[in-house]
């Protein structure tokens, strides 16, 4: 069999993402049949079919899934070698395919998405809020965020965005009627609210302080697999929840939510950005990616790490004074 060539390649990738022969010839500046001819001279070459036409839609034969990942990281390196060579001059184009958490997107990135899809209005942003951790490269993602450890993938590569702190929060009407705990023990006669696991199991909670450690499950009034939910739920006096830090800080200068145990410290939550382990980056994706590092580090960030330190401390001070 004779070498396959990568242009060849980089036709049928874009005609799945597309549909259609003639929307990829579009899109890549051909004549639909130049598109057509070129793919079945492929199929031709491989000895089997590729796509399954009718009149209605294209579909993937076991072979044609089979070869579109290895398709769709040619047309991506081509892709980024030419806004390589181009020294970045070329406006970042194309559809962008971001997975995260719907809480994240709504409480910590609801600014930036909306001035990132107008900073760059020739990339189509499609971003997918489900809870699941998508396959990035079977399901043809450029980007996701993960929150926690990270599972060993060779064929990824991450950055570290942030370390979100986490605290201990309940509202005053919830204070008022079942007690403030003075100890992490204490917890253990409270009711709280607590992130689902991946896997549906109870998580222990733990907490640190200077050199100490305490771990338990402390009795769920709720699990859920998202944050903005269990505060919302502590905000309604049902228990007491562990949240980050940067969700909670509102509600907290707003009185409606009390920080609890302040010199105890739960893990801070790592959050990660995740991406195909290629070595060329598409420019879309760089230029997301450097969106994100730059919220985390700039200002507005960290003038509200500053608030909930400084309410922190005034907590701290407040009980050693009693």
């Amino acid at each position: 069999m004779n070498t396959i060539e990568p242009n060849d390649l980089l036709l049928f990738a874009r005609v799945v993402e597309e549909g259609s022969f003639s929307r990829a010839g579009e899109r890549l500046g051909l004549p639909k049949s130049t598109v057509s001819r070129r793919v079945a001279a492929l199929e031709a070459q491989l000895g089997e079919r590729l796509l399954l036409r009718t009149t209605r839609k294209l579909s993937l034969t076991d072979l044609g899934h089979g070869l579109l990942a290895h398709a769709r990281q040619v047309a991506d390196e081509a892709e980024a070698a030419a806004a390589l060579a181009q020294h970045r001059q070329v406006e970042p184009s194309g559809r962008l395919r971001v997975s995260m958490p719907g809480d994240f997107a709504t409480g910590v990135l609801s600014e930036v998405l909306p001035a990132f899809a107008a900073r760059y209005p020739a990339i189509s942003l499609e971003i997918d809020l489900s809870p699941r951790r998508v396959d990035l490269i079977g399901e043809n993602f450029d980007l996701a965020i993960r929150m926690g450890e990270l599972a060993d993938d060779a064929t990824l590569a991450a950055r570290l965005l942030a370390d979100l702190s986490q605290g201990l929060y309940a509202s005053p009407a919830y204070l008022q009627r079942r007690g403030t705990p003075s100890e992490p023990e204490a917890l253990m006669e409270h009711d709280t609210l607590q992130i689902l696991s991946r896997h549906g199991e109870p998580k222990p909670w733990v907490l640190e302080r200077e050199g100490q450690r305490w771990e338990g499950i402390p009795p769920a009034r709720a699990r859920a697999n998202s944050p903005e939910l269990l505060i919302r739920m502590a905000l309604g006096g049902a228990g007491i929840a562990m949240a980050s830090d940067h969700f909670a800080e509102p509600y907290v200068r707003s009185g409606q939510l009390m920080p609890l145990l302040v010199d105890w410290y739960p893990p801070s939550a790592p959050a990660w950005a995740v991406f195909p382990g290629r070595r060329l980056m598409p420019a879309r994706t760089r230029v997301f990616l450097d969106a994100l590092q730059a919220e985390f580090t700039g200002p507005a960030c960290q003038a509200a790490h500053a608030r909930h330190e400084g309410i922190r401390q005034d907590r701290r001070a407040g009980a050693v004074a009693a």
